[in-house]
């Protein structure tokens, strides 16, 4: 007999974990089929949380070795443990990972050990580690199983030398020369890290520019800090082949026609991420793919097999954590008979270097393109007093508005905290608001939130402190 439920989750990710909590809360018997001896997906075990570890630890050891001096702190004798910097990066994936198997206890959540593949399109059989079979049915069955790193043709990952986000987390040692290929934000986030620990790193991007679809201020001024930074940048550039033997990786690229050769220690490939549904027997369920290999669905997370659903990395949209999440919220409301929605429009992006990077709506490109007339303002963090008391005065606030009516369309942040100030933009855009909406709200003195109160004063040319 086929164990029987409600809905079953495939995949324990942001989207699979928190799509199950929200199921099991709204009175479902819910099952959750992870094949990771961990749950909490990419995100939580070799993604976002021990990549901000990195980024934090790594962002202090800067400050006391660069930046404390101009604040009358004198420190003699620094010196890098990467072990134990390795270590709470380790340790803190394991709260993180051990609250989420806290919550499934919490909220009856059965987690299933192994991995999944569709017998029918109500089943699925699960193998776990020892070869043990078990089949589970469920009206419900969706589909979170995220996504993995792209691969280079000629430069497969070992994890040692040529690395994806996982490998570039566990170096044993600062690697003397790295280089990144993908200028987006997992290539910029840890070659950040190891940029501050000592690595030479050299970032080689295909297109004229980093960051992809950001604005375009503020892909420029990256580049600028970033630059500034040490980080060296090669826009424009192809890597057209590469080589890892017992001395290093070496690499041939390619811009104008003209080629160069970089030779590496290591080698960080971020060239994207691919849908993750390997295994999964679709087919046998006749659950369809779109032409980029991911889940085929409809506004309400339905594939075309009736009672199968689909969220997060392997279905449309941006490969983002908080939008799986926000997915898995939905699709279960769905399920259980509410009205569940998602608005994709207002979902922000954020990179975690230093300075932050973080932007909501659309950019100033998109509007000309779109043809909406608008109004912008761009102000510097040097203009913020908050910004001057902490001597992070590089970046800058960017609003757009719609010069019809003021409503706010994009707000694009980089900055000290960018990933916290832009949570006032998603909120006011959530509800319709204008620029004036946030240049009228009272915002405490002395904040960096300041900057996006007086960028919106700025919109209607009525800037108070700039």
């Amino acid at each position: 007999m086929a164990d029987q439920f409600d809905v079953i989750f495939l995949g324990a990710g942001p989207g699979g974990y928190i799509g199950s909590i929200r199921a099991a809360q709204l009175g479902l018997k819910v099952a959750c089929v992870e094949k990771d001896k961990t749950l909490g997906g990419t995100c939580v075990n070799v993604g976002c949380i021990p990549s901000k570890a990195l980024l934090y630890s790594s962002e202090l050891y800067e400050q006391t070795t660069h930046k404390f001096k101009k604040h009358g702190i004198e420190v003699e004798g620094v010196k890098l443990n990467l072990a134990a910097m390795l270590k709470r990066k380790d340790a803190v994936v394991r709260q993180n990972t051990t609250g989420v198997e806290f919550l499934y206890k919490k909220n009856k959540i059965e987690w299933v050990k192994g991995s999944a593949a569709f017998i029918g399109p109500k089943e699925v059989e699960v193998v776990d580690a020892e070869g043990n079979k078990r089949t589970l049915t469920a009206k419900h069955i969706v589909i979170a199983t995220g996504s993995a790193p792209i691969e280079l043709p000629f430069l497969k990952f070992d994890e040692k030398q040529v690395v994806s986000n996982v490998g570039a987390l566990t170096f044993p040692e600062v690697p003397k020369k790295l280089v990144v290929i993908g200028g987006g934000v997992i290539g910029l986030e840890l070659g950040s890290v190891w940029r501050r620990l000592g690595s030479e790193v050299t970032v080689v991007e295909f297109l004229p520019h980093l960051l992809g679809n950001m604005d375009d201020d503020l892909r420029k001024e990256a580049k600028k800090i970033f630059e500034k930074q040490g980080l060296k940048i090669k826009l424009g550039t192809k890597v057209v082949s590469g080589k890892a033997d017992k001395k290093g990786v070496t690499l041939a690229v390619e811009k104008d026609g003209k080629q160069e050769t970089l030779d590496a220690d290591a080698v960080l490939v971020s060239i994207g991420r691919k849908p993750y549904t390997e295994g999964l027997n679709l087919d046998k369920a006749g659950v369809k793919l779109d032409e980029k290999g991911r889940v085929l669905i409809d506004d309400h997370f339905r594939t075309s097999v009736e009672g199968v659903y689909a969220i997060g990395d392997c279905v449309r949209g941006a490969m983002l954590a908080h939008k799986a999440e926000e997915e898995g919220v939905a699709c279960a409301e769905i399920i259980a008979g509410q009205a569940g929605h998602v608005r994709y429009d207002t979902i922000p992006g954020i990179v975690y270097t230093w300075p932050e990077v973080g932007s909501v709506g659309i950019t100033e490109q998109e509007a000309k393109e779109q043809g909406i007339e608008i109004k912008t303002a761009k102000l510097p963090f040097m203009s913020n007093p908050r910004a001057r008391c902490n001597d992070d005065l590089e970046g800058f606030c960017k609003i757009i508005a719609d010069k019809k009516n003021d409503r706010l369309l994009g707000v694009h942040i980089i900055g000290p905290w960018a990933s916290e100030l832009i949570a006032e933009a998603v909120s006011v855009m959530e509800f319709g608001g204008s620029a004036e909406d946030i240049g009228r709200t009272v915002h405490g003195h002395p904040t960096l939130s300041e900057i996006v109160k007086e960028t919106a004063l700025a919109v209607d040319k009525r800037a108070l402190n700039s």
